[in-house]
């Protein structure tokens, strides 16, 4: 039985060790951006929307990764928020194209800093230098993931 990986092996895994910090990681940041009266997805959106120029509610579902329906109930809700806002494209009239406000660039800088808050909550334990590397390698790994 002494060849049977068990427990230790398991947590020696880096992807185990991602989905447990991950998991602690999502339900600190919800509960942040919940006070704001947001969801983790609105953050996304509200990121996506900043990260260009207007895009269509299809667009955004490709570019995310998720169903276009669940675009429309995102948008929806932070529209009536006064965080986006429709717009009919001129050269194609059902086509919506979402852009951010200024309410909606408030609500991401209040998630940006909720995500700090976190950050800083999660990686108290580590140097300086260690969290600029976590970061970094995160982020490179992250990179790799992304379909071209």
């Amino acid at each position: 039985m002494n060849d049977v990986k068990g427990a230790a092996a398991l947590r020696a895994t880096l992807v185990f060790n991602l989905g447990t910090l991950g998991a602690l990681a999502s339900d600190r940041f919800a509960a942040r951006v919940e006070a704001i009266g947001l969801k983790p997805k609105h953050a996304g959106l509200l990121a996506a929307l900043d990260a260009g120029s207007g895009a269509s509610q299809q667009e955004l579902a490709t570019r995310l990764g998720v169903a276009p329906s669940l675009i429309v109930a995102l948008a929806d809700q932070l529209q009536e928020l006064g965080a986006v806002e429709r717009v009919r494209d001129p050269e194609d009239r059902r086509r919506q194209v979402l852009t951010l406000t200024t309410e909606g660039r408030l609500l991401l800088a209040r998630c940006a800093e909720a995500a700090e808050e976190a950050d800083a909550e999660l990686t108290a334990g580590l140097s300086d230098v260690q969290r600029t590397a976590l970061t970094r390698s995160l982020g490179a790994l992250g990179e790799q993931q992304v379909p071209r």
